[in-house]
């Protein structure tokens, strides 16, 4: 049974929601960006970062600009970060590439995983490109070693682009002297901050058609609220805008407007 607020509006599946398609992710100015750096990134196999506040979009403009690479040229490993040791990252890195895991030295785990990365790039001819999500989450002393992981022949050789992904304090931990050899590599970056007035309006139009509104359903001060009151932050204001709509339909009242849109952000708060 759908939720009253779905039938009131006719929507045909829930609204701003995070279950995307990759041809629904709206290419935003800082989603063209993001794929910009990822792309040069790639071409000279390096290291890239980045950063933005928790919903602002990174794992979504990460998304998109991988998708846009060939299946048959490139093997994308996608990792999520934890606060765990570096023999952590190395046993995902493992499970993503699908190694034999033969022992539990981070000399043997490293050594498997530069074999997989050989075997993609000179046997397969795929370039891997590895991206940590949540890198913000790593410790100082992983930091400090992670880029072990893309020293070919002499560290002659850039067969493992890295993009690294993080909340904004991910740029501070890498200023420390024990992150230089990590930070010394990074050729790009990219903050993603919160999106004008004007995208928003722009973004939650392109929501409502996604789920079968091709009408206008917030009102001018509507957009200037939840503008406010998410700082432009993407999901902020996906939250706000969902509720507010539902507080519009609570009225049986076909547009909202600001004072639903403060019903929403007391929910939030």
């Amino acid at each position: 049974m759908k939720p009253h607020y779905l039938n009131f509006f006719g929507f045909t599946r829930e609204p701003f929601g995070s279950e995307l398609e990759l041809d629904q992710i709206l290419q935003t100015a800082e989603v063209v960006a993001v794929a910009e750096r990822f792309d040069y990134t790639l071409r000279l196999g390096a290291v890239a970062l980045v950063t933005g506040e928790v919903g602002a979009g990174k794992s979504t403009a990460l998304r998109w600009a991988i998708s846009r690479l060939h299946p048959s040229e490139y093997r994308p490993i996608w990792v999520t970060a934890t606060s765990g040791s570096i023999l952590e990252l190395y046993r995902q890195l493992c499970s993503a590439l699908d190694c034999d895991l033969q022992g539990s030295s981070r000399a043997t785990l490293l050594r498997i995983i530069r074999r997989q990365v050989l075997d993609l790039v000179l046997s397969r001819k795929q370039t891997p490109v590895l991206v940590i999500d949540e890198a913000s989450l790593l410790r100082l002393e992983v930091l400090a070693e992670i880029h072990t992981l893309l020293q070919f022949e002499a560290d002659s050789k850039p067969y493992l682009p890295m993009i690294l992904v993080g909340q904004n304090h991910l740029a501070d931990l890498l200023t420390y002297r024990t992150s230089l050899p990590l930070s010394s590599r990074i050729i790009a970056r990219y903050h993603l901050q919160g999106i004008d007035r004007e995208t928003l309006g722009t973004y939650l139009l392109h929501h409502l058609k996604i789920t079968g509104i091709t009408r206008p359903l917030f009102s001018e001060q509507a957009l200037t609220a939840i503008h406010q009151g998410s700082g432009g932050i993407l999901r902020r204001a996906n939250h706000l805008a969902r509720g507010a709509l539902i507080a519009a339909a609570a009225e049986k009242i076909q547009q909202v407007a600001a004072e639903h849109v403060r019903v929403a952000a007391t929910e939030l708060l």
